[in-house]
């Protein structure tokens, strides 16, 4: 799958759009009250683990590196307002569309989707591939894409360093059913990888790409979010350093932060505590 550049046309998803990828969850869904994925999906068994947790700074900063994400978060964004509340939000929303009934995954889609119709504006400066003044829209399938990507990658990432790995053909299934969770943004399945192959080939290309470019203002956010320095609870060191770590070396260098040391993290989540030899991390 090639890498949008700056001359494609910018598909938005419409409400209408949405409807449609909609109407293909419903009839792909486990069931009314299973929801869109069941307890014998694969996502289920990954996504409902507290050590998926341990990739979501990663996923925050590779969405960061996206110039319109970036934007977006500058001009309309209480991010750093409420971050507290910001993130209840946030995770609301993806767990009733995962964890949820039909019903509920369906109404956080077009809750989410009328929340995004809102986030749109022009880019301040130039950035990579993008001239400044282009214009940005939260609902445009090249950044729901990215998006989506950073949090099917993170949480595999996270779930493998700590839990024993998914074989591939349970990546292949897991990767399978999150193409469901990506038409909850209106993403339609032609426009996603095909498979597991296809999808790693898709991120390692945008990571290398000038798609992604930290610019000043998002290695500000990326440090003061990592940090935790909106809000009244203390980000530990370790699991800052993992978040960088964890990170392609790219993206890694790009926000500032250090080369990982080559020890182990341990780090609590939900009452559990984790040891994470970062060696076993292969860069992108």
């Amino acid at each position: 799958m090639s890498v949008p550049t700056s001359h494609d046309i910018v598909q938005v998803v419409s409400a209408d759009s949405l409807e449609c990828e909609l109407n293909r969850v419903r009839a792909a869904a486990a069931g009314s009250l299973a929801g869109i994925f069941g307890p014998r999906s694969v996502t289920w068994q990954v996504d409902r683990e507290a050590a998926i947790f341990l990739g979501a700074g990663r996923a925050l900063l590779l969405q960061l590196a996206h110039p319109w994400v970036a934007a977006a978060i500058e001009q309309h964004s209480t991010t750093f307002a409420d971050p507290i509340g910001r993130f209840h939000r946030t995770f609301s929303v993806v767990f009733s569309m995962v964890f949820g009934s039909l019903d509920q995954s369906l109404t956080a889609a077009r809750r989410l989707h009328r929340r995004h119709a809102e986030i749109n504006g022009r880019l301040p400066s130039a950035a990579g591939r993008f001239p400044a003044g282009s214009r940005y829209y939260a609902n445009a399938i090249p950044a729901l894409q990215w998006v989506h990507a950073t949090l099917v990658e993170s949480a595999l990432l996270a779930y493998d360093l700590v839990l024993p790995p998914l074989t591939l053909e349970e990546r292949e299934r897991y990767y399978s059913e999150n193409r469901l969770f990506a038409a909850l943004f209106g993403i339609p399945d032609e426009c996603l990888p095909r498979n597991w192959t296809a999808f790693s080939a898709y991120t390692t290309a945008m990571v290398q790409s000038d798609a992604l470019i930290v610019t000043d203002q998002a290695r500000i956010f990326g440090h003061r979010l990592i940090a935790g320095t909106d809000t009244w609870l203390p980000v530990s060191a370790s699991y800052q350093a993992l978040t960088a770590a964890l990170l392609p070396p790219r993206i890694r260098e790009a926000f500032g932060f250090p080369p990982p040391a080559p020890r182990a993290y341990r780090l609590e989540a939900d009452q559990c505590t984790y040891v994470i030899d970062v060696s076993v991390i292969a860069p992108t």
